[in-house]
């Protein structure tokens, strides 16, 4: 049975940081052998249409209050300019009530502003833009021993990362799911990131093509 990776849109979302991630949970093209399958849904504050940072308008499938833990497989945070706003407290609330089922939780840029005036950062290993931004702006946190100066960061099913890496971002949410085979994850990120015509070559070899 497939699980939901939920896509949490917001107005001023920034299009680029997930696009990665949900491209391969939909398609599952490079998917190893039995791989558990994720249904990519966007999910609002309520829903009424978004507009992204590109301009690009959402109309969400679901709201906030109707994801459940027995529906989630994934909840993915992108960034935005208003996660301090207290508009987003549901989908921080949620966000907070799945890690404590074990659901994995994915936050990047903006979004680990909003974990981190929640206190959600305050006692595990966790990245973001800029620490001492983050300590300017979130003034209730307090998980400065924890900041890692790194792209992305997993610690138990939270993972975070800055906004200028959505690929390694997207590679850390993807062995995390255990989706692809280390073989192909490796040929994946590194197409992406040499731009290197052998890297898919080794892409397609570790899915047995010619």
């Amino acid at each position: 049975m497939k699980k939901t990776a939920y896509l949490y849109v917001l107005d001023t979302m920034a299009d680029w940081e997930s696009a990665f991630l949900t491209a391969e949970l939909h398609s599952t093209r490079y998917f190893k052998k039995g791989a558990p399958e994720f249904c990519v849904q966007t999910v609002g504050i309520n829903k009424n249409p978004i507009t992204t940072m590109g301009g690009i308008r959402i109309i969400p499938n679901v709201s906030v209050n109707e994801i459940t833990a027995d529906n989630c497989g994934l909840l993915i945070l992108p960034g935005g300019d208003t996660w301090l706003e207290p508009m987003h407290d549901p989908i921080l609330d949620k966000a907070l009530e799945l890690l404590k089922y074990n659901i994995p939780v994915a936050a990047i840029c903006g979004a680990t502003m909003g974990l981190a005036q929640k206190g959600m950062l305050d006692h595990c290993n966790h990245t973001s833009n800029d620490l001492n931004y983050l300590k300017a702006v979130c003034p209730n946190y307090k998980g400065e021993e924890f900041y890692q100066r790194k792209d992305a960061v997993v610690a138990g099913n939270l993972i975070t990362a800055t906004g200028v890496a959505p690929l390694e971002f997207s590679r850390c949410v993807l062995e995390h799911l255990d989706v692809f085979s280390p073989v192909t994850l490796k040929a994946w990120y590194e197409l992406y990131k040499t731009k290197e015509p052998e890297s898919f070559y080794a892409l397609m070899e570790s899915l047995g093509v010619e």
